[in-house]
């Protein structure tokens, strides 16, 4: 075959790569000639708007080596004798067995069919068609050109579904987990730039907060937006007109009106519907220009569970604010009757997520010995009026039954599955324990003192001295502070101390926004 005066130019076009898009076609044979001719054959072939980029190789050796750069690789032409009788067959069972590639279409090509019979090869080796290179026209290598194509296009697809199917699970599983509002349009966008491959920044998840049902505009007063990321986010709390353009607009009337996801050129608005809550709309842009039908399901399967997630956050929220607001009732309710003026046991929580944090807790630790501070002190509903509002130094009786607070109200608390009832016990029974021992009701020390303690101990004391009690008035900032500093060692923890002090204004800040009533 001496054809190459025809392909004098055709040098380097295995290195193409086609702005639209490319078909990568791997061609291994040790005949320059068989290269050249099927690139010619092959020169004006397009599919789905794309056409075929082609990788040669001259040996089996050289082959694996292309082909394991190359996973993304849709077809391989195959010769089967080139430096050894079976080189291509190694090949192709490298392809399958060691590179792993099930994806790409082998297509084998042999000049010696008696070397490598077509039944035995079908057999032994995972290959997608077998050819004669005698009976491979210009027309049948189109053809079979084009049904592999086809094919890897759908086994593409499959496996592109299935791995987006997988991140969805994993999405929801992830927001789900989500039980915070500030964490959860992050965690939708991060799963769903996932999902669709997108790097979008900016996305707004809106709420209709007026009514149950969006499908009619007619009744609407407003979409306010609840969440929000990129350039948005600080439109929290806003109607959409004031925030974006009549275009966009439109697309969220047409996402309601038709209960779907609206597609525009380089975003999305999805319909997200409930039974349970307010119906929403989520906005994302950022989208490739060209987003697939497989995509598209994968979207509307993910934005179906996004409002449910939502909805979790709401919920979890809601049963928070409700624990918090009852713990706090109940501690005025005990301030009160002790002739405090309420706002204490509030402060000594918020003083306490301070000084946990400095201390290097988590956030989640921190969240909790802030729901539970407030309960530092209910085992004082045992004590009588006589002892717990007397202005006079009290007597040892007295003091002995005032001392019995810790203990009872670790007793309250005890035996509940709630973590938050759990850390206020521990704090309940530790916080009038001192660093060095001495304090009650059991005498521990150091470390021995639970860290929740120990931190609801120095922030009840440092709100008590700056507030007036009926047996003394308020100490000053600086006077408090000398105390502190004096009881390191002693009464309190020598590095909490500390964390006290390079934090103070911020504790002054809490005590002047919550004020006695």
């Amino acid at each position: 075959m001496n054809d190459d005066f025809l392909f004098a130019n055709d040098t380097g076009e295995e290195d193409e790569v086609l702005s639209i898009g490319s078909w990568k076609v791997i061609i291994v044979d040790d005949e320059p000639e068989v290269h050249a001719v099927t690139k010619l054959a092959l020169n004006d072939f397009i599919f789905q708007d794309k056409k075929l980029e082609f990788i040669s190789a001259y040996s089996g050796a050289e082959g694996k080596k292309v082909i394991s750069e190359n996973p993304d690789a849709a077809i391989v032409l195959l010769d089967v004798v080139m430096e050894t009788d079976d080189a291509g067959l190694q090949v192709a069972h490298y392809i399958r067995e060691e590179a792993n590639n099930q994806k790409i279409r082998i297509i084998l090509r042999t000049g010696q069919p008696g070397q490598a019979p077509e039944r035995q090869v079908i057999l032994n080796y995972d290959i997608n068609d077998y050819k004669s290179k005698t009976e491979l026209t210009a027309q049948k290598l189109f053809t079979v050109i084009m049904s592999s194509l086809r094919a890897y296009r759908d086994i593409v697809s499959l496996d592109n579904s299935r791995q987006g199917l997988t991140k969805i699970i994993e999405a929801s599983a992830n927001i789900f987990s989500i039980h915070s509002m500030d964490q959860f349009i992050d965690g939708v966008m991060q799963q769903l730039t996932s999902i669709i491959g997108c790097g979008n920044e900016e996305a707004m998840y809106i709420t209709d907060t007026l009514m149950v049902n969006c499908a009619d505009i007619k009744h609407k007063d407003s979409l306010t937006i609840i969440a929000a990321q990129g350039e948005f986010e600080n439109s929290l709390g806003k109607d959409i007109k004031e925030v974006v353009d009549e275009e966009l607009q439109a697309a969220f009337q047409e996402a309601i009106a038709g209960k779907s996801i609206v597609y525009r050129e380089d975003y999305l608005v999805a319909y997200c519907y409930s039974r349970f809550s307010n119906n929403s709309i989520l906005y994302v842009s950022g989208l490739p220009k060209h987003v697939t039908d497989s995509e598209k399901t994968l979207i509307e399967l993910f934005a179906q569970n996004v409002q449910i997630a939502y909805e979790n956050v709401q919920l979890q929220l809601e049963l928070e604010d409700t624990q918090r607001e009852l713990v706090y009732r109940l501690s005025e309710a005990l301030e009160n009757r002790s002739n405090e003026t309420g706002n204490h046991s509030r402060r000594v929580a918020l003083i306490s997520s301070v000084l946990a944090n400095g201390y290097g807790l988590t956030d989640k630790e921190s969240d909790l010995i802030c729901s539970a501070a407030p309960l530092h002190d209910v085992g004082k509903i045992s004590i009588p009026d006589s002892i717990l509002n007397k202005p006079d130094k009290l007597l040892n009786d007295e003091w002995a039954t005032m001392q019995t607070h810790a203990e009872k109200g670790a007793k309250i608390l005890e035996g509940s599955n709630r973590s938050v009832i759990q850390a206020g016990a521990i704090i309940a029974q530790d916080h009038h324990e001192n660093w060095d021992g001495s304090g009650y009701p059991v005498g521990k020390s150091g470390d021995d003192i639970h860290i929740y303690g120990r931190i609801v101990a120095m922030a009840d004391v440092y709100d008590a001295l700056r507030h007036n009690r009926c047996y003394k008035k308020a100490w000053s900032k600086d006077e408090t502070l000398e105390f502190i500093k004096s009881e390191s060692g002693k009464k309190f923890d020598p590095k909490l101390v500390q964390d006290l002090l390079s934090c103070a204004d911020t504790i002054e800040e809490i005590i002047e926004q919550y004020p006695e009533r």
